[in-house]
């Protein structure tokens, strides 16, 4: 009778100690989850913070220095992107860069049609800073998943730049036509942003 009390006792305490390993571990996949949300969230929110920080710290330009800084901006995305065609590892890499080439040609065109309403009518300047083009000498220096890495960092600081760049002309620009472009680019950048955040994990 003992023996059989035993071996009872045994086996409800062996279920008891399964059950609550289950329960440990569906708890810490839980937490583990839960963090990674929390760090993704927290990630996100941090690099619009570092938008908000620049768009604060960066004086509103006229409207000739927004649409010289915003062809500058769309000229080395497209840039970039193609050096990516051929350079990249990545599919996801490849993909996104001829994105940027179809998003940055159609912002090109916004923002030449803005200038051109503007009063009196203005012509944007392209050319590339020396900044810009250091960057994209050392993208043709790059190859595969090397190249993946500083192409999808880069990414993630120019989106920023340009991010604050069109919320900051577009909330205090000095040219309507100009603050309306700037206003409806925006959040295509953001999109961009994001999107080059998540490739960078």
């Amino acid at each position: 009778m003992n023996k059989i009390i035993l071996i009872a006792s045994a086996g409800i305490l062996s279920l008891g100690l399964a059950s609550c390993g289950q329960k440990a571990q569906n708890t810490a996949e839980s937490a583990t989850n839960s963090a990674m949300e929390t760090a993704d969230t927290a990630g996100a929110m941090a690099s619009n913070a570092m938008v908000d920080v620049q768009q604060a710290m960066t004086p509103t330009p006229n409207g000739q220095g927004f649409v010289d800084q915003a062809a500058q901006s769309d000229a080395f995305e497209i840039a970039a992107a193609k050096i990516a065609a051929t350079n990249a590892a990545s599919q996801a890499v490849k993909d996104f860069a001829a994105e940027m080439i179809k998003a940055h040609t159609e912002s090109t065109a916004k923002i030449k049609a803005a200038a051109a309403a503007a009063s009196p009518a203005l012509t944007p300047n392209a050319t590339l800073t020396e900044d810009q083009n250091e960057d994209l000498a050392e993208l043709r220096a790059r190859k595969g998943a090397e190249f993946d890495e500083r192409y999808v960092d880069g990414q993630v600081d120019a989106h920023q730049t340009a991010l604050a760049l069109m919320r900051d002309y577009a909330e205090h620009g000095d040219t309507a036509s100009l603050k309306t472009a700037a206003g409806e680019i925006a959040p295509v950048v953001q999109k961009h942003l994001d999107h080059a955040k998540m490739l960078d994990k």
